[in-house]
């Protein structure tokens, strides 16, 4: 049998126990409830989640002169050998090795310009005039140039020996009928073009450019040009994004700016089914007013991520909206900028199958101190230029505000700066992503 218990503490641990289920039920008072707190994903794992899912864009037949920048789908191949046949890389004569000795004489027995190939045969002791791009007539095995000659009528004297193959393009030396010239996968430059023009190829099976809506929000934006009320700001986000990317192979739009309003912003998406991926700019923040994720949300937008461990770029969502891809860029031009060569530009290879190397990270080194980073990746705007030794330096800008467009315009390159990265010194090598044209 258990001992008897006081009743007098029985009721003691009953009343204290009653007291602590009524306090974890009760509700908290108003005013006093934390706000969530949505985790920071990596910059790296973002990039692989928004581009994972991608659908691939159909092709479509284009012609040459339609077709620089855009991306093949599939390979380019020859429709001839390039020379066609064995051709003179000089002006000169159409000689049998073996005849060329110094101060041997040989007859000449007709010429072949470009364009018209010989039908003579050489024979010993004899030779064909040639010009650059004329075709070998038959039993000659080299090409004696004409400042290894001097002339007397029908007849030459040869200055200097050679060897046979001597100045002769054979058939098919740059390339091959039948065999690809150009990958699948390739973006077209001009050079490009002109390989595609010499394998006898007018027309290239690309690519769909895709097809990118860009929304600004904000009851401040107004467009270049417009009535600037005060408060208000000019909406060059778009315009610059825009611009970034035709360079990339897409066919941009820009919509017509939405206000802050849920209503606003779902009229302004609501007629997209035609569109590829949809930029929203601005409104994807903590804000009172930041309204895209909320507005996008009734109109049954899936999101797969929100908040990145970047600067500048923190508030970036990703998720889709119906099959439409949907990427929530910050509303500050530079964040724009800097998350759009980050996540944008990779999303865009994708969808177009571009296997060509993208703008990758490169080495350089610091031309000052940089402290420690916290969290966030950091992509710190910077010029470059090369030393005495010819290394290649960059200098952060001093300021690095996400709304100044000035030094955005006048730098670089973005020298990156992964979080928790130590503090740096000045000499010491740093990853960087350049822009423009390279100087080697």
């Amino acid at each position: 049998m258990q001992p008897d218990r006081d009743p007098v503490q029985v009721w003691r641990k009953l009343r204290i126990r009653a007291c602590q289920v009524k306090l974890s039920c009760a509700p908290e008072p108003s005013g006093t409830r934390k706000k969530s707190k949505v985790a920071m994903i990596d910059p790296s794992e973002a990039r692989t989640r928004i581009v994972s899912g991608l659908p691939l864009m159909g092709t479509e037949t284009v012609s040459l002169t339609e077709a620089a920048g855009r991306i093949t789908a599939t390979a380019v191949l020859a429709r001839l050998s390039n020379p066609p046949a064995d051709v003179s890389a000089m002006d000169g004569y159409a000689v049998r090795a073996a005849d060329i000795t110094e101060g041997a004489e040989l007859r000449v027995t007709g010429e072949a310009p470009a364009g018209h190939p010989p039908d003579q045969t050489v024979t010993p002791g004899t030779c064909v005039r040639l010009f650059t791009g004329s075709v070998m007539p038959a039993g000659a095995d080299a090409v004696l140039i004409q400042e290894n000659t001097l002339r007397n009528g029908d007849c030459i004297t040869v200055t200097q020996p050679i060897s046979p193959g001597r100045f002769i393009r054979p058939c098919g030396q740059d390339f091959t009928a039948g065999l690809p010239v150009i990958p699948a996968g390739k973006r077209l430059s001009a050079r490009d073009i002109g390989l595609a023009a010499a394998a006898n190829c007018p027309w290239i099976t690309a690519r769909r450019r895709p097809r990118v809506a860009i929304l600004s929000t904000g009851d401040e934006i107004v467009m270049p040009g417009d009535n600037v009320p005060p408060g208000s700001i000019i909406g060059s986000a778009a315009f610059m994004l825009s611009a970034l990317l035709k360079e990339a192979g897409a066919d941009p739009v820009i919509l017509p700016v939405a206000r802050d309003s849920t209503g606003d912003i779902r009229q302004a998406t609501s007629g997209l089914a035609t569109v590829d991926m949809l930029l929203t700019i601005g409104g994807a923040s903590v804000g009172d007013y930041d309204l895209v994720k909320a507005a996008l949300g009734e109109a049954g937008l899936v999101t797969d991520f929100w908040k990145i461990a970047m600067r500048p770029g923190k508030p970036l969502m990703f998720g889709h909206l119906d099959a439409t891809p949907v990427i929530g860029l910050p509303g500050n031009p530079v964040a724009v900028f800097v998350c759009a060569i980050v996540f944008v530009l990779p999303a865009l290879r994708k969808m177009t199958g571009e296997t060509t190397p993208d703008n990758g990270s490169e080495k350089a080194r610091l031309t000052c101190d940089l402290p420690a980073n916290d969290l966030r990746f950091d992509h710190l705007r910077a010029t470059l230029k090369r030393d005495e030794a010819g290394t290649l330096i960059a200098t952060p800008f001093s300021k690095q505000d996400s709304g100044m467009m000035n030094p955005l315009a006048a730098c670089d390159a973005l020298i990156l700066r992964a979080a928790h990265a130590p503090a740096a010194r000045a000499g010491d090598v740093c990853d960087i992503i350049r822009f423009g044209r390279r100087d080697d």
